[in-house]
């Protein structure tokens, strides 16, 4: 079955992953127990805030076999359809080149080990070298056409230059592997080369990194057009919020004019205690008006969709799938049955009282047929817990040892853990995971899956 993938983005944001397929129908469902000493409740995170600032969805086409595109050649031939077409054909195979070439140096930056290391970036190197001959085979006579492939053959040869540098600066050192790194180099040097004989980038642009780096950020957002869906988010409360607004001041007017009406009844003229008793009847109105109407609010809003975000396609502007998102705090008897049961294998120590956060991300496909080379759409949504850090201790301590006659102490840091619940739901069956994200006020430490508490229940076919 298709699933879910939770992993670490940047130093204080994770990623989850899942792919969907034409006319599909899933849901995310993710539930954070924080701890109360964290500081972290309804009153002191807002969630249209959190959403806004801090949650990022992302949808694009995608392959499963990414290190070997399945686009092939002749889909950036010259020969096959519009102009529009070249374009699209020949972005789709540079951002998949491109996710695939980083999704490979990641992987090998995790051989830690020089003699696995180095072969595996060489082979690296002669894939990458295989895909940019093949991109440019094809170099298009049409004069209307060469501004797409120069802008993608740019940006291709940039990128791939700065990934491999970063290989060889982050990768182990060993003096016994010099010829293999001479090989990633020669390839750096080949590279930087050619886009100077294509006479690419200006010679003031290359001189100034900012320049550069922001010119191929553009290039990249270039090729991105009609790979990656354009997005627009929706507020589905707007009209609710005001309709509960308008609602709330009748009533209270109503109440108000009531009252108004009765002390006018009771005093023949003006007096000042007539005065006084308008002034408190109004000043009442004022101070509950905006309780009232935030109580009526969150009371109404529970369990409603808050946001829904369209993903069209940036040629055509149809809308290929769409996204429904609730995130809201919820009580413990909110929780669904399954997810307290994993919750209640944590051990004893673990078992601290705890504030909840229910996040749900539904997505559905509207078409039913993607573009040559593609069978699937992935979604892509990052969290930033910044807005959770900043409510957290610095808190460095000390640990004291005896060794022998003498005391030594060790600085520690005050480290947070906070238990994530992820609930997958296709039409293939339910994935349920439990993860322990470890955070301090500057990073998250780490993100570890319970594989023992991991439910994956499959549907009868």
């Amino acid at each position: 079955m298709s699933r879910a993938k939770l992993s670490q983005d940047e130093s204080l944001s994770f990623k989850v992953n899942y792919q969907l397929l034409p006319k599909e129908t899933n849901q995310l469902d993710l539930y954070f127990s924080i701890p109360t000493d964290m500081g972290i409740n309804s009153s002191t995170l807002n969630e249209v805030e959190y959403f806004n600032a801090n949650i990022k969805s992302h949808s694009a086409y995608y392959s499963e076999q990414l290190h070997l595109p399945l686009v092939r050649s002749r889909f950036i031939s010259q020969s096959k359809g519009q102009k529009t077409d070249y374009r699209v054909n020949l972005n789709l195979f540079c951002y998949q080149i491109r996710i695939a070439l980083d999704a490979d140096v990641k992987q090998t930056l995790k051989l830690k080990e020089a003699d696995e290391f180095y072969p595996a970036a060489q082979l690296l190197v002669v894939e990458t070298e295989r895909l940019l001959k093949k991109l440019r085979r094809y170099t298009p006579p049409d004069n209307k056409l060469q501004p797409y492939y120069q802008n993608a053959d740019n940006y291709l040869s940039w990128h791939t230059e700065q990934a491999f540098l970063k290989l060889l600066s982050t990768g182990p050192k060993s003096s016994d592997f010099s010829q293999e790194r001479s090989v990633i180099t020669q390839f750096c040097q080949r590279e930087s080369q050619y886009r100077e004989e294509q006479r690419y980038n200006s010679q003031v642009t290359l001189s100034d990194p900012n320049r550069i780096t922001n010119k191929m950020k553009l290039l990249e957002r270039l090729i991105e057009y009609g790979v990656v869906f354009n997005k627009q988010t929706i507020d589905l409360s707007t009209n609710l919020k005001r309709l509960v607004r308008g609602v709330v001041t009748g009533i209270i007017m109503a109440f108000v004019m009531f009252i108004v009406l009765n002390a006018r009844s009771n005093f023949q003229e003006v007096t000042v205690a007539l005065i006084a008793l308008l002034g408190v009847i109004y000043g009442l109105r004022e101070t509950f008006k905006e309780d009232l109407t935030q109580w009526a609010w969150r009371y109404i809003q529970r369990g409603r969709p808050k946001w829904r975000n369209k993903f069209k396609n940036s040629v055509t502007d149809a809308i290929v799938c769409t996204q429904t998102i609730w995130l809201e705090h919820i009580r413990k008897k909110d929780l669904p049955e399954d997810v307290d049961k994993l919750l209640k294998k944590r051990r004893q120590q673990n078992k601290q009282a705890a504030h909840l956060m229910h996040f749900c991300c539904k997505n559905q496909v509207q078409i039913d047929k993607f573009l040559p080379g593609y069978e699937e759409v992935q979604q892509r949504i990052t969290f930033n817990m910044s807005a959770f850090s900043r409510y957290l201790k610095k808190g460095a301590g000390k640990l004291y040892n005896l060794d022998g006659k003498k005391v030594s102490k060790k600085s520690v840091e005050r480290r947070y853990q906070i238990n994530l619940v992820m609930r997958f739901q296709s039409s293939k069956g339910i994935q349920l995971e439990r993860y322990k994200l470890t955070m301090n006020r500057s990073e998250i430490v780490a993100i570890e899956l319970m594989a023992s508490d991991s439910v994956y229940i499959e549907n009868e076919q």
